[in-house]
């Protein structure tokens, strides 16, 4: 490593340092709602109960298990642990996301910039929260390249995982299917059994069902109050904004989310001749995750970083009318700031849902790199 190397390092580490200790450190409420949860799980108590109102678990029964770890530890010491965790998840998310491309046309350092000034409000608001976003990405990332260095068992193994992290996992489970990889697929469903039993452990079997059912009662319940949300970039939250809570948005919202995963299953039939398709799938979808979850807070854009990186790199190759709406699409998302826009254009822009719509811009132009074969 060189000396300037070193040098902005150590700034970026007393940077981070002085963050939590001047803020961060009196927030994490999201990673309050983890440790509480671990805590509850390492005693076999109730993980769900309603009396936490809007800070209720809402994680499946295996990540508190796997986090019990933390409750170990007081509160103070567990957020320093996992803000810790998090900047290096948030370094490793983009060296990984820079790793999945098939070729690399442009600098590390610009596409490293591009990312964090596209996704960078995405972050801070991760670390502010607590949230295990990070942690997701990079194991789902981290799949991709295994597929990538043909370690299949690897990879499916890491796709359960990610389901343990965050349900919306999920969403990886049918394309890992269609790849017809055995080994990747047989890895998927050993470890997904681990995750969905491994709180009979400590509950019994059971006790094990009990929680999943309250786990389902818990997400279904808190689905429709948070679509008006002005964090919400959901599709289903866009024309709830746009038309009002109502069966004409909610059936407008499931066209586009078949049309949305219509369009990754027409990437995928593509794929012939890609020297590495999984990498681009894989942000597709990834990307879309935002959208088609209910619950989509913009946060968890973030997981778009492999995204990002790929169109950032083949920018140039784009037509022209795609190349110029992704551009603007990336420039709205990562300038949308309250601090920037002001109150009265930040609620209007929320209200309009801005940034959902730049996020289907940007799966379109995805898209547009399979159909021109750039990747």
């Amino acid at each position: 490593m060189t000396r300037s190397r070193i040098l902005i390092t150590g700034v970026l580490v007393a940077l981070a340092v002085a963050a939590f200790l001047s803020r961060v450190s009196r927030n994490m409420p999201d990673f309050e709602v983890y440790w509480r949860g671990a805590g509850r799980a390492a005693l076999a108590e109730p993980l769900y109960p309603a009396a936490d109102g809007h800070y209720q678990f809402k994680y499946l029964p295996a990540f508190a298990v796997l986090t019990i770890p933390l409750s170990f530890m007081p509160l103070p010491v567990a957020k320093g642990v996992w803000f810790a965790g998090s900047i290096a998840l948030l370094v490793l998310l983009v060296a990984t996301s820079l790793a999945l491309l098939p070729d690399r046309r442009k600098a590390t350092t610009l596409l490293s910039v591009i990312v964090i000034v596209v996704l960078g409000r995405f972050f801070a608001r991760e670390l502010l929260l607590g949230q295990a976003n990070l942690l997701f990405a990079v194991i789902a990332a981290s799949a991709f390249l295994a597929m990538k260095a043909r370690r299949e068992i690897l990879a499916g193994s890491l796709i359960a995982l990610t389901i343990a992290i965050k349900p919306y996992g999920i969403i990886l489970v049918p394309w890992l299917v269609a790849r017809r990889e055995r080994a990747s697929v047989l890895a998927a469903c050993l470890a997904g059994a681990v995750v969905f039993f491994l709180p009979a452990v400590l509950y019994g079997v059971d006790g094990n069902a009990a929680l999943h059912r309250a786990w389902w009662d818990t997400v279904s319940a808190t689905t429709v109050p948070n679509l008006l949300n002005p964090d919400n970039v959901s599709l289903a939250s866009m024309y709830a904004k746009w038309l009002g809570p109502s069966w004409v948005a909610t059936s407008l919202a499931l066209v586009t989310a078949l049309a949305s995963l219509g369009a990754a299953t027409w990437v995928f039939l593509g794929r012939r001749s890609m020297p590495f398709p999984e990498g681009l799938e894989g942000s597709l979808l990834l990307m879309l995750i935002p959208l088609l979850s209910p619950q989509g807070w913009d946060y968890v854009l973030l997981v778009a970083a492999p995204a990002v990186v790929y169109l950032a790199n083949y920018e140039d190759r784009l037509p022209a009318v795609p190349r110029v709406a992704a551009i603007l699409a990336a420039v709205t998302i990562g300038l949308g700031l309250f601090d920037v826009m002001g109150r009265a254009a930040y609620a209007a822009f929320t209200a309009l849902a801005i940034v959902s719509v730049c996020a289907l811009v940007l799966v379109g132009a995805l898209c547009v790199l399979r159909l021109k074969k750039i990747a």
